[in-house]
């Protein structure tokens, strides 16, 4: 296991630590570990954050949630690899995700 923090990985060892992350959820999937896969697939989600450049992602402007069809998130500003905002149609909580669950509209 990698103690090193996602944001002092080079790209090079994030993309390793993502393959890494993906298998083992493969093998908690096939072995019927549901939340062990859950938890991998968060984590996986987590360090492709930080491959991406936050300010590619703008304040202001709707996404699409990868893996949650039909849903809108608003972005409000951004807080490193987070993007704060809203689900469109949802409770007005505000919420963060990685900006890797973003996806264009367009």
């Amino acid at each position: 296991m990698n103690d090193k923090r996602y944001s002092k990985m080079t790209q090079h060892e994030l993309t390793q630590e993502i393959a890494s992350l993906k298998e083992q959820a493969r093998k908690a999937e096939q072995l019927g570990m549901v939340n062990e896969f859950a938890v991998l697939e968060r984590k996986a989600v987590m360090a492709q954050a930080y491959l991406l450049k936050p300010e590619d992602f703008k304040p202001g402007e709707i996404y699409h949630i990868a893996g949650d069809p039909g849903t809108y998130f608003k972005v409000e500003y951004l807080n490193g690899v987070f993007a704060w905002g809203y689900r469109l149609n949802g409770n007005g909580q505000e919420e963060a995700l990685p900006i890797s669950m973003l996806t264009n509209v367009k």
